[in-house]
């Protein structure tokens, strides 16, 4: 990891708020008319014309330094220099110009080995909230002569008049430095922007020192801190609800670092969607709000201020943070062992994939890269109804270096430990989106009991003719018939066809891909 840290900032004469109190962010941002507290005790704050990231407005300033390290295209796109610059003093002066700025100093990375020092400056009182809640916070002593590996400028309110003049696509824009360490935001309040900015920059540093990083969620039995489960997947596939079990130690729910030493957290927060949310589906997550917690774009009853977790009216992307430590069996530090089972999360869309299948290693490594599921409503900017996509390494938009980086780095762990790999399908079954229904939550809970406890590994499976995955012919508390998805549609033929697309997706998708000759074959018949 590079040792130059984030350049000093000039705020000029603004009062700069450092590292607030919890209870004193709540009270200002409300003062600032920022948000109001929700009945639970919340924090509900409205993004206003964002309400999920924007990555068509996302760059990455191209330098000679990382230039050749990159995996340039469309979710890497280059921003010059000089316009990285320009648009970082862009953001500075109009922060200068306000009366008070809020600042957050703390910590990505719960192993102090591989942790980074952020700072994190804000215009609105409820994003230095968000900070603290989603970050690792620094003690006292750790605050005298801090001095951060990265800066995070949010201009949320400023607009960018000229596009064209910084090279950019619209009035707003996120911009990224690898070299000068260094974040700016402009024109989106979505607080995920500020979250994911990090983990970006983890994705680039991490695997320099040997380090896994990982968009997925991790649990760890309570008696074995070698039974650890990982859950990759995009948002609103699972990770946080399913690593939110009650009978287990919960590492994290985004972020995570795989090293020789095992799995950290990357984080200090959960960040959850919370659209259908309810007591008896999710009881961790619906007892972590209260306060301390932020909401996004929830909608609350006028006189009682109950929040409505059923109303989409501003989005399917409702969103709630909160500190690891609001779930009762969260593990701290946010450390555990080497995974037993790794857990792929696919919400699929066209419903042709089973809802549970055990993968050899080449399969891993293919589905892995590949990265197939559904970008689901409102994660970003434009989706109204899920989309079959394909996310390299179930994080796509959140890796600057190419795939096989990271594809490599998962087949040396899997291959150093022995863990057990599986896909998961949480999207529909019954036919494709509009047609047939998700997966039931129970079942999808009950899979996941009976490969964390050694029943599933040890049930007869069959082979899918087309995906070549293979399935268990039973499993604990589920119906033997929804194990192969082609019972579940009433016109096989139907069935048929569908497979055989998105078969035809996963190969026009993998030759985008230095796959050896086994990984390759390990895909699906096109």
């Amino acid at each position: 990891m590079s040792t130059v840290t984030a350049k000093p900032l000039d705020l000029g004469k603004a009062v700069v708020h450092r590292n607030l109190s919890v209870p004193h962010l709540i009270e200002t941002a409300i003062r600032r008319g920022e948000g109001v507290l929700a009945a639970n005790g919340a924090l509900m704050c409205d993004t206003g014309e964002r309400t999920g990231r924007s990555p068509n407005d996302k760059f990455l300033e191209d330098t000679p330094a990382v230039h050749d390290n990159i995996a340039w295209g469309k979710v890497n796109q280059p921003i010059s220099a000089q316009n990285f610059e320009a648009l970082r003093n862009l953001a500075l002066n109009y922060l200068r110009q306000k009366k008070e700025l809020f600042r957050f100093d703390g910590y990505s990375g719960a192993d102090p080995e591989y942790r980074l020092r952020v700072s994190v400056v804000t215009e609105e009182a409820w994003h230095g909230l968000f900070a603290r809640t989603l970050f690792i916070n620094a003690s006292e002593d750790e605050l005298a002569g801090f001095d951060p590996d990265w800066t995070i400028i949010n201009a949320c309110n400023l607009k960018i008049d000229d596009p064209a003049k910084y090279g950019v696509k619209s009035h707003l824009a996120i911009v990224q430095s690898l070299e000068k360490r260094t974040v700016v935001i402009i024109g989106t309040r979505y607080a995920g922007e500020i979250k994911k900015s990090i983990f970006y920059a983890m994705n680039y540093d991490l695997p320099a020192m040997g380090v896994f990083p990982m968009h997925c969620s991790a649990n760890v039995d309570r008696t074995n801190l070698n039974n650890v489960a990982l859950f990759f997947g995009l948002s609103g596939t699972g990770k946080t609800t399913l690593s939110a079990d009650p009978h287990r130690d919960l590492i994290g729910d985004d972020e995570h670092g795989w090293s020789d030493r095992g799995v950290f957290n990357i984080e200090g927060g959960c960040y959850a969607k919370c659209i259908k949310l309810s007591r008896q589906g999710e009881p961790q997550i619906w007892n972590a709000i209260r306060f301390g917690s932020v909401l996004e774009n929830v909608v609350l009853d006028p006189v009682t201020r109950e929040p409505d977790y059923d109303d989409a009216a501003k989005t399917e992307n409702t969103r709630v943070t909160y500190p690891v430590s609001f779930i009762d069996n969260a593990r701290n530090p946010s450390m555990a062992g080497h995974p037993t089972n790794v857990i792929f999360l696919t919400a699929d869309a066209f419903g042709v994939l089973p809802p549970v299948a055990k993968l050899t290693p080449e399969q891993a490594q293919y589905y892995f890269v590949n990265g197939y599921t559904s970008k689901l409503a409102g994660t970003e900017a434009g989706v109204t109804e899920p989309q079959p996509n394909f996310s390299v390494c179930f994080g796509g938009p959140f890796m600057p270096r190419e795939p096989m980086v990271y594809a490599e780095l998962l087949a040396r762990r899997i291959a150093e430990h022995g863990c057990d790999v599986w896909l998961l399908n949480t999207g529909w079954t019954g036919g494709p989106y509009g047609v047939g229904s998700r997966f039931k939550l129970a079942w999808t809970r009950a899979f996941v009991d009976a490969i964390l406890d050694g029943t599933l590994g040890k049930a007869t499976f069959a082979t899918h003719p087309v995906f070549g995955l293979h399935m268990p012919t039973s499993a604990p508390n589920v119906p033997a018939e929804v194990l192969d998805p082609r019972n579940t549609w009433s016109d096989k033929a139907a069935y048929d066809a569908k497979a055989k697309e998105l078969a035809k997706r996963f190969r026009d998708n993998d030759g985008k891909f230095r796959l050896s000759d086994a990984v390759r074959a390990a895909g699906p018949k096109a």
